[in-house]
């Protein structure tokens, strides 16, 4: 089972699959702005049987590295880039990720999905009905 932390090696299929997702979550987070928790998450679930803390945990510490930098190039040359904005943003979220992963780790899976569940279903709504 791939989310098993114990492994210490991946399999050829895994690391294809994990490719391919991380393409996937990277295509939607260059066009739209969304990829670690909406596409990333789920996927590493449903497809690879991560735990949902397992799965958190693993998309947290890949967006430790510059893995949108490219991404970012793109908008800033078409002058859609505040970096005032970002770094203000970047403060907040750090504090908010050491705070939120100190309450996720405390809640049962079971609760953690369910929450994670309706907060992507009420954002799809408002902007599904949204003008």
């Amino acid at each position: 089972m791939m989310g098993d932390l114990s492994e210490k090696q991946l399999k050829m299929n895994e690391i294809i699959w994990l490719l391919i997702i991380g393409l996937g979550a990277g295509i939607l987070s260059g066009m739209v702005g969304i990829g670690g928790g909406i596409v990333l998450v789920p996927a590493l679930v449903m497809l690879l049987h991560f735990n949902q803390h397992q799965a958190q945990g693993t998309v947290l510490a890949m967006l430790m590295f510059p893995v949108v930098a490219l991404g970012v190039l793109n908008y800033y040359k078409g002058g859609f880039v505040d970096f005032k904005v970002a770094i203000l943003l970047g403060l907040g979220f750090v504090l908010g990720s050491w705070l939120g992963s100190k309450l996720a780790v405390q809640t049962p899976e079971f609760w953690l999905k369910k929450v994670f569940g309706v907060i992507i279903l009420l954002i799809s709504l408002k902007m599904i009905f949204s003008k």
